[in-house]
């Protein structure tokens, strides 16, 4: 297994759409954008990439296009499903086009155990040499996953890594505390990025830095490198893009103000549809102060 290297700030990549078709041109421009700010990693065919509407011609192409404008940063590429064998096959199909890791949510409405989660991600680790990344969101998956489990997943050697999203700090100081080294636990939540770093957290797959990829940058290097003061203000002044890129589902928010920005059509496909009126009008409120329109 070749090691991967995942601290920092990576991003969790929208899809650009125009006329209901994957907008390819914008979508490299985005990556473009990412790698000049200063973003660590890339992470595309996530959630926030509306994966499971995309087709698999779309997301061969939507890797491809990431990896040719990478700049050689590592791709991190969402690859899991609630079905082990769709999981694999998934991972088959993606790995000859720049696949770097694979990001493997917890298997969503099929609600599985603990140990079913142990099972699926032991096999999932076994059936490629790639480094795999756990993703614990249990508020779109339906179902945690603890902390022993995760530690358990941690002693596999191509399981290298979590996002975790849960919230929960008890447990994710927990699996802080008792990992492996080199296991790496990146926060999947923008707000919970400050304090899980001075735990001893890895770094960030963030949303908000679709829209503000130079400020994020900035602010994790400012953890990174110690600088507590400047990072506690740059925390402060990105906290209301934080929430407010969830005040309807990622990804509605974040495009709204990428298309007020200009870089993107704001285009989404069934079932989800454009801000509403208010939600657009916040987001550009919210990015006026950050100096991006």
């Amino acid at each position: 297994m070749t090691k991967i290297n995942l601290t920092g700030c990576g991003t969790a990549l929208i899809t650009p759409f125009k006329n209901g078709e994957v907008d390819y041109e914008a979508f490299a421009a985005t990556v473009d954008r990412q790698v000049e700010a200063g973003i660590d990693f890339l992470v595309p065919l996530g959630t926030t990439g509306e994966t499971p509407c995309l087709e698999d011609d779309e997301r061969i192409k939507v890797l491809q296009t990431a990896k040719e404008h990478s700049g050689g940063l590592p791709i991190l590429v969402g690859g899991g499903t609630n079905s082990l064998n769709h999981t694999i096959r998934s991972m088959q199909m993606l790995d000859p086009y720049g696949v770097d890791a694979f990001l493997i949510v917890v298997p969503y409405y099929n609600k599985p155990t603990q140990e079913g989660q142990y099972l699926y991600f032991k096999a999932v680790a076994e059936s490629t040499d790639k480094p795999i990344v756990l993703y614990n969101v249990p508020g779109r998956t339906g179902a945690n996953m603890s902390a022993e489990t995760t530690l358990r997943l941690a002693e596999i050697p191509n399981i290298v890594a979590i996002k975790e999203a849960s919230g929960n700090k008890v447990q994710i100081e927990e699996i802080l505390r008792n990992a492996p080294k080199d296991f790496m636990v990146l926060s999947g939540n923008d707000d919970d990025t400050l304090w899980m770093m001075e735990k001893g957290g890895a770094g960030i797959i963030s949303v908000a830095s679709n829209v503000a990829p130079h400020h994020m940058a900035k602010f994790v290097k400012a953890i990174q490198g110690g600088y507590r003061e400047k990072a506690y203000k740059l925390n402060e002044e990105l906290a209301p893009l934080f929430a407010n890129c969830f005040v309807e589902s990622n990804p509605i928010p974040a495009k709204a103000a990428m298309h007020a920005m200009g870089l993107i059509e704001n285009e989404l496909r069934l079932p989800l549809v454009p801000s509403q009126q208010s939600t657009y009008d916040l987001m550009v409120e919210t990015i006026k102060p950050l100096g991006l329109l």
